[in-house]
């Protein structure tokens, strides 16, 4: 039985209208900063992208930066609006974009969790039964009570990481959420991310810590100035773009 597909892309495009600074003359520039106009060129960030992804898929997403990944993933949780070609999900999306899921700074740990859960679907009743497994998987048991600003990096990291685990995901978007935090927590979420996979959900990873994109992902997308140079078997596509990297 061959698996659903959960995302389609086709021939996607995103742009971004960048400002600039040109050569003028100093009566121009002077005209400009009171008009309050600047030169603006258009960069496009994807281009002509397109690839699908099954259940049970965890793929990588790899290149340098600027390369277009973090583009494609906001563009396939619909945080940024396509400009070109078609996206097609099916299943419940939730992204981690940022090392946050729409926290909250002057909210406690425990009033993020019920936030944040219910953001992405969850009642009360069903937040209640899961938030002592998202406490646990955090390891964060002693901050229950402690406002999210007064959080490291890392134990945002994992909050995040824990409550999104935690909400049913079908499509998990991941943006380099292994960046930071020790070694035994990236991999306890790794092999969570597995298990997800194993029940139907797939996963997209960017990552640049190619260790864990080759030990856990079974495909990798290698984005380059904005397209994809490379989609295949994750040791092929490692190993060729380590070699020019």
């Amino acid at each position: 039985m061959e698996k659903e597909k959960r995302i389609i892309v086709e021939e996607l495009g995103k742009k971004f209208k960048i400002g600039f600074k040109k050569s003028q003359s100093a009566l121009a520039r002077l005209g400009s900063v009171f008009s309050g106009r600047e030169a603006r060129r258009i960069i496009w960030a994807l281009k002509e992208v397109s690839f699908s992804v099954k259940q049970g898929e965890i793929i990588g997403i790899i290149g340098k930066n600027g390369s277009g990944k973090s583009t494609l993933l906001r563009c396939i949780s619909r945080i940024y609006k396509k400009d070109q070609g078609k996206i097609k999900t099916n299943g419940k999306i939730i992204p981690i974009i940022g090392l946050n899921v729409g926290m909250q700074p002057r909210l406690t740990m425990k009033d993020n969790i019920y936030l944040c859960c219910s953001l992405f679907g969850l009642s009360n009743q069903e937040i209640a039964q899961k938030f002592q497994d998202i406490v646990k998987f955090s390891e964060l048991q002693d901050f229950v009570e402690t406002k999210i600003y007064q959080f490291s990096e890392g134990m945002k990291q994992r909050l995040a990481f824990s409550i999104a685990i935690s909400c049913d995901p079908e499509i998990l978007l991941l943006d380099e959420v292994f960046e930071v935090g020790d070694e035994k927590f990236k991999e306890k979420s790794a092999n969570k991310i597995k298990e997800l996979a194993r029940k139907g959900a797939c996963v997209m990873l960017v990552s640049h810590e190619l260790w864990m994109i080759e030990k856990y992902c079974n495909r990798v997308l290698w984005m380059d100035k904005g397209s994809i140079k490379k989609d295949g078997e994750t040791g092929e596509v490692v190993s060729n773009y380590k070699k020019i990297n």
